[in-house]
């Protein structure tokens, strides 16, 4: 039977294994997306841009915060479309290219979220794969610019607000404090304002009850 000091050992090495072999297959996964696209910035940037993410939501599924992952992802895609929509045709909103719809630059924003989140979660112990998951998500940024799809404000946007998403809603982050606790005193507000109503409501059958007895009393006085 092995020893609780021999079963701590095998456990703490398998996690030092784990955690040299995540990098490495980041690391390899991103040069087999770049070396299985066509030789193009562009296309290097849209693949780029899927690969991130995906590789991030393998990393936090196998963490146990997959739904958590995709909560703020849900928060990044709403934020780009729906800001796209409301600015609708200023120039701010037009890409180099003409067409409409340009801020913020959603692949930018979806690879710099992709790669943030594989810097906090899975890339703690390896500077070497941190620096290639950055250099991805600027490369993305920069692709977009070359082939005239995003200005410089637009990229910079998307970037933002990609950091944003994964650092201001994780679990223990100040904006998710803020949020629980604008919650709470939301609900202790409506509970304080609905006691009245409730008081009231109450109230309500005994008075009617009162009257109904009322009438039989004044239908008998009046004959």
């Amino acid at each position: 039977m092995i020893n609780q000091p021999l079963r701590s050992f095998s456990l703490s090495s398998g996690r030092r294994l784990r955690a040299k072999r995540v990098p490495l297959l980041v690391m390899g996964i991103l040069a087999l997306v770049i070396a299985l696209s066509p030789p193009s910035p562009r296309r290097y940037g849209d693949h780029l841009q899927i690969a991130l993410p995906v590789l991030a939501l393998g990393c936090e599924i196998a963490n146990g915060n997959g739904l958590e992952y995709l909560g703020r992802y849900a928060v990044l895609f709403a934020g780009i479309h729906g800001t796209k929509r409301t600015l609708g045709d200023i120039p701010l909103n037009t890409r180099p290219n003409g067409k409409p719809y340009g801020f913020p630059s959603g692949h930018t924003a979806t690879a710099t979220f992709g790669a943030a989140s594989l810097v906090n979660s899975c890339l703690l112990s390896s500077p070497v794969a941190k620096g290639a998951v950055i250099l991805a998500a600027a490369f993305t940024g920069a692709s977009r610019i070359q082939s005239h799809n995003h200005d410089i404000w637009q990229v910079l946007a998307g970037a933002i607000w990609g950091i944003a998403c994964n650092g201001l809603f994780r679990r223990e982050s100040f904006m998710r404090r803020l949020l629980r606790r604008g919650a709470k005193a939301a609900g202790r507000a409506a509970r304080r304002g609905m006691r009245p109503v409730l008081a009231a409501g109450a109230g309500l059958p005994a008075q009617v009850f009162a009257l109904r007895r009322a009438k039989p009393l004044r239908a008998r006085k009046g004959v």
